[in-house]
């Protein structure tokens, strides 16, 4: 059985303050919860007023409080940002808060401008890059997975948690095939970041996965998740309204100047007055908008095209409301239920 989870950014809109955002982030963690969904993972961005979360931990350690059963988990941790230890040391807490519904997923991605990034990283060095394999297995090792490739008397003398009952399972998240091959060569989880919509091959990514998967300790057979954005209205028309914001943010991010997230009728002011046209013609929005059960069928087909054993949806809109509908219909739709 597919299994169907949650991604949220955590974004700012115009009407809001940070405090606002993360009340809004509440909600749908709490709807998340009880209509059935597997997951809920929070992003990493940093330097930027239309997203709250910049650190994954301290978001979760918020909204586990309205949750009871769902998984909770960083989607993702930009690695590189960090030292290890202190990344297993926060989920190795969280863990504590919320036993075994813990996931830490890890990126190699720096989550914001190169600005950002250097003052963050401080090393920008190749090496540094290069390290982030190592890392993850350092990261890992914290956590209870110690592989033969690591020194394994560090993880006697160093310890995430006085005790770990559960191990917090480690995902490996990506948009290329380098992601998608270190997953598999290490026998972890992938998850396959299509919502950003780069007109990458998702379908090859899993593909690549599978191909280089090695079992491990922590898993005997490849577990793929695929991501992507969906939007629900009653008309292909609203939906599409609704979604304008979604596409503002987009044109935005390529253009290099994110802003607050806007209602519909700016958003649709703000397009009507734009000079580069071509700029927002490749600024697409969510990729799945429209009646429910659209969007149900497209979900279905993505599942199916990828043969992903999980999807995940980054519910779009301007409000909160906006993302719950989408999130209520669906669980309805795919009937979704509590284990």
């Amino acid at each position: 059985m597919t299994n169907f989870s949650v991604l949220d950014l955590i974004p700012v809109n115009s009407a809001q303050r940070v405090a606002d955002a993360l009340q809004s982030s509440k909600e749908l963690v709490e709807t998340s919860d009880r209509l059935g969904y597997h997951r809920y993972w929070v992003a990493e961005h940093h330097n930027t007023e239309s997203i709250a979360s910049t650190s994954p931990a301290v978001a979760l350690a918020y909204l586990g409080s309205a949750t009871e059963r769902i998984r909770l988990g960083s989607g993702g941790v930009m690695l590189p940002n960090h030292s290890p230890l202190v990344i297993a040391e926060q989920f190795a807490l969280l863990e504590g808060m919320y036993p075994d519904r813990v996931d830490v997923g890890l990126g190699r991605a720096p989550g914001t401008d190169p600005i950002t990034a250097r003052a963050l990283r401080r090393d920008m060095s190749r090496d540094a890059v290069n390290r982030y394999p190592a890392d993850v297995l350092e990261l890992a090792g914290y956590l209870g997975d110690v592989r033969p490739q690591v020194d394994a008397e560090t993880f006697t003398k160093l310890k995430a948690a006085a005790d770990l009952e559960h191990r917090p399972q480690v995902w490996l998240l990506g948009s290329s095939l380098y992601s998608a091959e270190l997953a598999g060569v290490l026998g972890l989880p992938f998850s396959y970041a299509n919502h950003f919509a780069m007109g990458n091959d998702a379908v090859g990514a899993v593909r690549h996965y599978r191909e280089h998967f090695e079992p491990s300790q922590v898993l005997e057979r490849p577990l793929a998740m695929v991501s992507a954005t969906v939007l629900i209205a009653d008309t292909i028309e609203e939906a599409r309204y609704l979604d304008l914001p979604s596409r503002v943010n987009r044109y935005q991010l390529m253009a290099g100047k994110l802003g607050r997230t806007m209602t519909p009728e700016d958003a649709k002011a703000f397009s009507e007055r734009l000079i580069n046209s071509d700029l927002w013609h490749r600024a697409t929005g969510s990729q799945f908008v429209g009646p429910t059960q659209l969007v149900a069928s497209s979900i279905r087909h993505l599942r199916d095209q990828t043969g992903a054993d999980e999807i995940m949806l980054q519910p779009n809109g301007f409000d909160v409301a906006t993302r719950i509908h989408t999130l209520t219909e669906i669980a309805g739709a795919l009937e979704l239920s509590v284990a």
